[in-house]
């Protein structure tokens, strides 16, 4: 079998890097789609890469699989789709249910790219860019519906006032999940909504319903004197990683390999990459942590997706976040993810004003979400003591000293506004590494003028 890439150069903001170099979870989504085919099919060569739709007629005859590269979609989606595939016999192409809750709730918003069309019983379908063909190209093309099975789950309770009179706080935890990345919330909800959160779920349903494995499970946490999600069933370590005895560490969790994992760490539903060091006392709940970071003393995540290299420094506090590679979040900072002021809905009752985001396009869009953190790019240089509103943006390589003036980011704050540019300390410089793509030659000949 051959597969063949839809190449999607965009930029996603406030990142200026395209799609599928972004990181989702732990591995750039480039990575995640290697990795995926190569577990799925025995063999699955590299046929091409495209730029558009146009160009997949020159498919060579044989089995192949297209798919577009900003597309994000997990082992278990891949696999129905290759079912559902294989028992038509034609050529097909993925599509979710226009009303399907989860993917209604976080695969629609934001996005411009999913085609709408209608099923053979005259419901409102997304064509999703994934198409197989099993003997090259064909105009006779077949959607195969693909339902997300979510299942609506909330991990706490909180006053009316914050959940839409309901009491609490839920998400749509899917069995099947994709995305198209065009921004930075969609980055948030594959890497945690989407990754560990619906994760943990599917582990949940899958010990409900087998009794043996339930009882295994529970084996080995007698064997290893443990409470049940704290085995190593369920905490997966990699070599060379030393954790403290004091660390409480619940699953499902996976920690790569060479981490140190200090003193009075919590850590409960994550995964976190390799290298990375997490010293006492911090608390990691349902987030994803990349390779290379460093997160000293009491600092927090809280359904956050943390990409390589970075440092999020003592008593930082990170809420439904995505932090770009390469970055510093300096000490006490504190992003916040709800909106204070609410808003009447249709029936008259007062409840939380869903919160902002940008879409590809630079646009500002509703989220559908009312508790949603922000973004930091690649590159940023964020200071001490910063508050952050919620949905707001940092663009790539800004560099942000805390001031009288400037010390609470209430609006998206660009590269043209970094501190760095007014700086009055002899022979600074930030390299401007993730220009905007009409802006990248610019950039390299300003530093090399510098």
């Amino acid at each position: 079998m051959y597969r063949y890439i839809l190449e999607d150069t965009r930029h996603v903001p406030p990142f200026n890097e395209a799609a599928s170099q972004l990181t989702i979870g732990i591995e750039p989504l480039k990575i995640h789609h290697e990795n995926l085919f190569a577990d799925f099919f025995d063999q699955c060569e590299l046929g091409g890469a495209y730029y558009s739709q146009d160009q997949m007629r020159h498919i060579a005859p044989g089995k192949a699989i297209v798919y577009r590269d900003s597309l994000w979609f997990d082992k278990e989606f891949l696999a129905y789709f290759m079912a559902g595939a294989r028992r038509k016999g034609g050529a097909c192409r993925a599509a979710i249910p226009a009303d399907d809750l989860a993917f209604k709730t976080y695969t629609l918003p934001l996005t411009g790219d999913f085609e709408r069309a209608v099923d053979a019983d005259g419901k409102t379908i997304y064509l999703v860019d994934l198409w197989y063909f099993p003997d090259g190209y064909t105009e006779d093309i077949r959607p195969i519906v693909i339902p997300s099975g979510a299942k609506e789950k909330g991990f706490y309770s909180v006053p009316d006032f914050m959940a839409q009179n309901r009491g609490d706080l839920t998400h749509y935890l899917a069995a099947r999940a994709v995305l198209s990345i065009e921004s930075w919330v969609h980055v948030y909800y594959a890497s945690v909504i989407f990754g560990v959160f619906s994760r943990g779920s599917r582990f949940e349903e899958y010990i409900k319903t087998h009794n043996f494995e339930a009882l295994r499970l529970l084996w080995r946490g007698i064997m290893e004197q443990k409470q049940v999600l704290s085995t190593s069933k369920v905490v997966k370590v990699g070599k060379d990683t030393v954790i403290h005895p004091s660390a409480e560490i619940s699953g499902p969790t996976t920690i790569g390999d060479n981490c140190f994992i200090g003193p009075g760490v919590v850590i409960d539903n994550c995964s976190i990459g390799d290298n990375v060091t997490i010293d006492q006392g911090c608390q990691l709940m349902l987030s994803t942590v990349a390779n290379n970071c460093f997160l000293p003393f009491r600092a927090s995540l809280y359904l956050t997706a943390v990409m390589e290299n970075t440092i999020i420094a003592q008593n930082t506090c990170l809420q439904m976040c995505v932090i770009g590679r390469n970055t510093i979040i300096s000490a006490g900072s504190t992003f916040t993810d709800f909106n204070m002021m609410g808003e009447k809905n249709y029936q008259g009752q007062i409840g939380p004003r869903p919160i902002k985001a940008a879409n590809i396009h630079g646009e500002i869009e509703s989220s559908g979400q009312s508790v949603l953190g922000s973004a930091v790019g690649h590159n940023c240089r964020i200071g001490s003591g910063m508050v952050v509103f919620p949905g707001r943006m940092i663009e790539s390589d800004v560099v942000l000293f805390a001031s009288a003036h400037r010390r609470v980011i209430n609006r998206n704050v660009r590269y043209e506004e970094s501190d760095h540019h007014n700086a009055k300390i002899a022979n600074s410089a930030h390299r401007r590494q993730y220009p905007r793509p009409d802006e990248a030659e610019a950039a390299e000949q300003t530093w090399n003028t510098w």
